[in-house]
């Protein structure tokens, strides 16, 4: 009864109505209404995420896949019902997140593949546009738990007269294979190397390239191609274990805007962000040679 009405008074009272007679439709009991407890509740959870894409979304657009590292964002009437703190999202956006990596780096055959130590998780690969070309892309490739990934990628020049698989002293072409990446060195300060690095005014060199550019700072950064020397040694270690026949001194360095004698040249920030990112715990090695050698 509500509190805003008074009772009547006994005085007021009127006497009950008589009973109506039986068989009138008067005197039939109402059913009570059947409940719709199941299909209320379930209209209503309708009704609910049917609100909740309406304000997530605007009307009449459709919801977006989720592509979020974590639980999806949940607006206050999604998160208000059953489960959906928990919901994941679908496995199909869980595999593009996934890290960008290759099983096999791309453009080397299963020959040079093979020779990679399965210690090595960095690889600078040097590839020649031809044969007979002095111009080159050098890129630095990361072992993942699910492959190779590329990293920076630059260009760079090479010997010459290009590539050969039987590099001999003089003959102004860089040899092919993969050879180890242990030293470092130069005439400018250490820019921050973890391989062991050898700041040493001997690293100089003087004159003109074949294009008649100054060389001068080629060395200001070097990092040891160990192509016939002896590994652990600083770069100006002229031993050369395989004979003088077979030349040597082959490094990567500084580029002067021409061909080199034998080595690969990068410009100079690009050898001080080399010498950083080079990890004596990761074995780096670089793979060199023309692209159709090293699809082989």
């Amino acid at each position: 009864m509500s509190g805003s009405r008074r009772a009547p008074s006994k005085r007021h009272r009127r006497a009950a109505p008589p009973a109506p007679a039986a068989g009138t439709g008067r005197g039939r009991r109402r059913r009570a209404p059947k409940r719709r407890t199941g299909k209320l509740m379930g209209s209503t959870a309708m009704l609910l995420a049917a609100a909740a894409s309406w304000f997530t979304l605007g009307a009449g657009k459709s919801a977006p896949s989720v592509t979020t590292a974590g639980a999806p964002d949940l607006t206050p009437i999604e998160a208000a019902l059953p489960g959906a703190a928990h919901t994941d999202p679908p496995a199909a956006d869980r595999s593009t997140r996934a890290p960008a990596a290759l099983g096999a780096i791309p453009g080397l055959g299963p020959a040079f593949a093979a020779k990679i130590p399965a210690t090595t998780n960095q690889v600078l690969l040097a590839s020649g546009n031809g044969k007979d070309s002095s111009d080159s892309t050098v890129t630095l490739w990361t072992r993942t738990g699910t492959g190779w990934s590329a990293g920076a990628s630059w260009p760079a020049h090479n010997a010459y007269k290009g590539w050969t698989d039987d590099h001999t002293s003089g003959d102004l072409r860089s040899p092919i294979g993969v050879f180890a990446l242990t030293d470092a060195g130069g005439r400018s300060a250490d820019p921050g190397s973890k391989l062991p690095y050898d700041r040493n005014d001997d690293f100089v060199m003087g004159g003109t390239g074949f294009n008649g550019e100054p060389l001068a700072g080629s060395f200001d950064y070097v990092v040891a191609i160990n192509y016939n020397r002896v590994a652990g040694t600083s770069p100006l270690d002229t031993r050369q274990p395989e004979g003088a026949a077979k030349g040597g001194g082959i490094w990567l360095h500084v580029d002067h805007g021409g061909p080199t004698h034998g080595c690969v040249s990068l410009t100079e920030d690009h050898m001080a962000e080399l010498i950083r990112t080079l990890d004596p715990a990761a074995h780096p090695v670089i793979v060199m040679g023309d692209a159709t050698s090293l699809a082989a």
